[in-house]
């Protein structure tokens, strides 16, 4: 129950990204991204101690936050957004699908495909709203956005499968991480105008990229590693697909969008997944075990 908890704060968390980000929207988007990371990041010196990691869990950090950061944001720029969206929530279904490969013991039962695809259908409705054409101009878009997919999904996994670490040192996976986001953004800088200038911003955007670094840039990303470590993935990405809702609602109370008859038929479908893929979950002898937040198998406790 406590890892449903912590994932289900992390989807509501990532669910303001949207209503946050479209606050910011003047500012370059690798200048927003690498700030609010950095800003979540610096959350995390509250627990320094967790940054003793090995280098190969810190490249497994680093990977996936940057790494799908950078892949999804050169996507917007190769295909439109409503294709590069539908594409990238194939992350929660690729969680579910390749826990097995990815963690010995996690086996895949009908009622966690079922969940999955359930899931994936209302975020298709809510995101392309009911449309799921594709512009074959977009291809190179669209391999990013799949890449970018997969590497969450990737990163998501191996949390559960490198040697065990605290949560603060996710702290130190978005330092890195805001840090070559602002690297990128400084060089395309260099190369375009020949020089670094930094944005100029209003208080009110000022204050929202705070807000994106604390919450669904900062926040969300610890407790979504507190609840990959003491859950089970395949039941977490059943759960994931209440994101693009619960994004879209924000959307219709705080920026007056209309709620539509594909939201409803959206809603149904997300919350039957939940239902079914949650059933899947109970565990059998050989499933696997997950460990706890910083905790060794065994029980020993990690440095």
């Amino acid at each position: 129950m406590l890892s449903v908890l912590l994932a289900l704060l992390s989807i509501l968390v990532w669910s303001t990204l949207a209503l946050f980000t479209s606050q910011t929207a003047s500012l370059p988007p690798l200048f927003s991204a690498g700030a609010a990371l950095t800003i979540g990041g610096l959350a995390g010196i509250l627990r320094i101690r967790d940054w003793r990691i090995p280098l190969s869990t810190l490249a497994v950090g680093v990977g996936g936050i940057f790494g799908y950061h950078a892949l999804l944001f050169a996507a917007f720029r190769l295909a439109p957004a409503v294709e590069v969206n539908l594409i990238n929530y194939l992350w929660p279904l690729l969680i579910v699908v390749l826990s097995p490969v990815y963690l010995p013991g996690f086996s895949l039962r009908p009622a966690h495909l079922a969940g999955a695809f359930l899931g994936l259908s209302g975020a298709f409705l809510v995101v392309g709203g009911g449309r799921f054409s594709l512009n074959p101009a977009g291809l190179p878009g669209h391999l990013m956005a799949a890449s970018a997919a997969f590497l969450w999904a990737t990163y998501s996994l191996l949390t559960k499968k490198v040697p065990p670490f605290g949560t603060g040192a996710v702290g130190l996976f978005c330092l890195v991480s805001g840090a070559l986001s602002l690297g990128l953004w400084a060089g395309l800088e260099l190369a375009g105008p020949g020089k670094i200038v930094l944005p100029g911003m209003t208080g009110r955007e000022a204050l929202f990229l705070v807000l994106l670094g604390l919450g669904p840039m900062g926040l969300a990303f610890y407790t979504w590693d507190a609840a990959l470590k003491r859950g089970d993935p395949r039941v977490i990405g059943s759960l994931a697909y209440l994101t693009p809702l619960l994004s879209t609602f924000n959307l219709v109370v705080v920026g007056g969008k209309e709620l539509t008859w594909v939201t409803g038929a959206a809603l149904a479908l997300i919350m039957a997944g939940a239902l079914v893929g949650s059933r899947g979950g109970r565990r059998r002898a050989g499933d696997g075990e997950a460990p706890r937040d910083g905790a060794r198998p065994g029980g020993r406790p990690g440095r």
